[in-house]
């Protein structure tokens, strides 16, 4: 579905006409092409210690222009606020303010990271205080952006330092145009777990992928990524879907199978299938879902029990097998697809927001399972996706839907895709348990 209100603002007179009258001007976002470098600019390292050491070095290494110290007027790609030091509220305002005076140089498509730690392990009040702080001041700075630009953090916990692979792999992501729709989210590394990719354009080398729910939209467009990053993809879907299910396969070299997932013997139907194709199973991506809506005054237990079997019954049935598996690798990556009506909730949906809240409950609960593996099981929670769904919404309504985040339009199947393939990366392995809501900052909910 083409935003055609976006691309008319974002062109010769329209353009203009837009800004003398005050319209909406969402920017075009800079996303991801293999071609592109990670950050258009030169990156601003604001704060003191050993992180903001690190970062840096960590950053050089990426062959990135480094600054510790703001150039008048200079366009920068990126802002890094390393406030993992920080002990009281007072702490906040040094590097907070230097973010501030810098803003007006920040590219179009540009990116701010916040690096702190969670305030639920704080030691004292006021520490936990300054840490909390950091969550204010990040959603805030992100909804005052403007040209595509975003702002995100990243949480370090359990003592994790700077050194965690998975916080190289949040940064690299954070920075590049894969988080294009990610905007006023926290990635939480939790421990040392990962593996650095040799390649970081081919994150999944050599892995093997299933994806239900594959046929078409964001399923299909999961399939696509993830073979780009490299892996052996097998699509999933019903045997209704079965020829564009095919055409997906072929279009990325994978291999269909058709399966409900509802049915009891769909986890060891898609394991046989791993292990003859391709010797094992690694990455397990539950995109399979489905609406049935109504108020919950005219709900009936058909259209209840339905969504429940479908979005998140089959998921808790399947990850009980798949754990049991030896075909699925011991250090395996599972990504289920929440959504934000799971957490902030939405008119007309109790069972579709019932049914993705549990997802949310279901990775918390299944993550201390995984983490002694090696192992991570993580969420992703699209907001306003581009999709033949959305499509049929009415027009206003879709109109209204797509202004109502910071980066006021809707996102696309890709942006789903391109956290999905971070999650299920090794060098993620340290993220483990957390819902990343991919939603341009969408202003309902947290």
């Amino acid at each position: 579905m083409t935003d055609t209100y976006l691309s008319l603002v974002n062109s010769g007179l329209t353009k203009e006409i837009a800004k003398k009258l005050g319209l909406p001007r969402p920017a075009i976002l800079r996303r991801y092409h293999p071609s592109k470098p990670l950050i258009p600019g030169p990156v601003l390292v604001l704060g003191k210690g050993e992180t903001a050491d690190s970062l840096s070095s960590l950053l050089l290494s990426w062959d990135q222009d480094v600054r510790r110290h703001a150039t008048p007027r200079e366009k920068l790609g990126a802002i890094l606020m390393v406030l993992d030091e920080a002990a009281t509220p007072e702490d906040l305002g040094a590097v907070s303010l230097d973010a501030g005076a810098s803003l007006r140089d920040l590219a179009a498509g540009g990116r701010i990271v916040t690096v702190s730690r969670p305030a639920a392990e704080a030691q004292d009040p006021a520490a936990a205080a300054a840490r909390q702080g950091v969550d204010g001041t990040l959603r805030s700075l992100a909804h005052e952006l403007r040209g595509g630009s975003t702002a995100n953090g990243i949480v370090l916990a359990n003592g994790t330092d700077a050194s965690a692979p998975s916080v190289a792999a949040a940064l690299h992501f954070l920075l590049s145009g894969r988080s294009a729709y990610v905007s006023g989210q926290f990635i939480t590394v939790g421990s040392a777990a990962g593996e650095i990719p040799q390649d970081w354009n081919a994150s999944l080398a050599g892995k093997t992928a299933v994806v239900t729910g594959a046929a078409r939209g964001i399923g299909a467009s999961i399939a696509r990524v993830l073979h780009r990053e490299g892996a052996n993809v097998i699509v999933v879907d019903v045997p209704a879907a079965g020829e564009q299910l095919a055409a997906v396969a072929n279009e990325i070299h994978g291999t269909a199978l058709q399966v409900d997932i509802t049915r009891d013997d769909a986890a060891d139907r898609i394991l046989a299938h791993a292990a003859e194709r391709y010797g094992r199973l690694d990455i397990v991506i539950h995109n399979a879902g489905i609406t049935r809506d109504k108020l919950l005054a005219n709900m009936d237990a058909s259209r209840w029990d339905s969504v429940i079997a479908v979005n998140v019954a089959s998921q808790l049935r399947m990850n009980s097998r798949f754990l049991e598996s030896e075909t699925f690798s011991p250090d395996g990556r599972i990504v289920s697809l929440a959504s934000t009506s799971g957490i902030a909730g939405n008119r007309g949906q109790t069972n579709y927001a019932a049914s993705k809240a549990g997802i949310i409950g279901m990775v918390r609960a299944t993550a201390p399972l995984l983490a002694p593996r090696g192992g991570s099981i993580n969420a992703v929670a699209p907001g306003f996706i581009e999709t033949d769904m959305t499509a049929r919404m009415p027009a206003l309504t879709r109109q209204v839907a797509r202004r109502l985040s910071s980066l006021q339009q809707g996102g696309k199947p890709v942006d789903v895709a391109e956290a999905i393939a971070f999650l299920a990366s090794d060098a993620a392995a340290g993220v483990n348990g957390q819902v990343l809501r991919v939603c341009g900052q969408n202003m309902v909910g947290a």
